[in-house]
């Protein structure tokens, strides 16, 4: 099972008033593993970048006047999610940037039946709690320690790991489940501990779990002292 978990950095809150996405990052699950594979843009909206926005991502105007424009790149992105579950945060809002995009460049919207939103999945998991991302990070103890800016890649990782516990779980903080050899140094973490025995562990001959007879003597020997046992009656 493939899914893409996905963030958006914008202009703004509503692409109806013109606003655009300016930053995507995805992450790439299988069956709730992160492979390490990724997808990161950033794109030139084309417009003036608001300052309550820049100071949300960090983003200016400047640095995202030298990008790509989405029309030109959007090949990339959308081989990149292909036909699978796309997860995000709020997934509404950045389902609405995402699919005015496509509509922009002529191409097809993102089907909301591909939609799987993380907030509603914590609203039914954990009703009368905070439900935002950095609080859900708390809750399942995921690190956030680095995140400075809001940062697409960085807030799809960040939700890839609370998708995971939001679904079941790794115990991140137990350090139960082992990374396979071959999923991505980025999805790796230093606290996941394998379960299979160290090689250099000696090996214990088997205890032995089968009464001798000198034990099966003494068995005998008590049960004669046991007055009118149920197993006689």
């Amino acid at each position: 099972m493939r899914e893409i978990v996905f963030d958006t950095e914008t202009t703004g809150i509503d692409p109806r008033q013109g606003h655009r996405m300016v930053e995507i990052g995805c992450v790439e699950l299988i069956d709730r593993m992160p492979t390490g594979k990724t997808f990161h843009a950033y794109y030139n909206p084309e417009r003036d970048m608001p300052a309550e926005a820049e100071a949300i991502h960090g983003l200016s105007a400047q640095f995202l006047s030298e990008k790509p424009l989405f029309f030109d790149e959007v090949e990339a992105f959308l081989e990149f999610v292909g036909d699978d579950k796309l997860v995000a945060h709020n997934a509404g809002f950045d389902f609405g940037f995402l699919n005015a995009e496509l509509e922009r460049c002529s191409r097809e919207a993102i089907c909301l039946s591909r939609k799987i939103d993380t907030l509603e999945l914590a609203r039914r998991k954990h009703p009368g709690g905070k439900h935002s991302l950095d609080a859900l990070c708390t809750r399942y103890g995921v690190d956030r320690s680095h995140r400075v800016f809001h940062g697409a890649l960085l807030d799809a990782e960040l939700l890839a790991q609370v998708y995971i516990e939001l679904t079941g779980g790794r115990q991140i903080a137990m350090g139960l489940v082992p990374v396979a050899d071959n999923v991505g140094e980025a999805a790796r973490d230093d606290r996941i501990v394998p379960l299979h025995p160290s090689a250099d562990r000696p090996v214990r001959p088997p205890r032995p779990h089968t009464a001798n007879e000198a034990e099966l003597m003494r068995h005998a020997a008590f049960l004669e002292r046991i007055a009118r046992p149920i197993w006689n009656r």
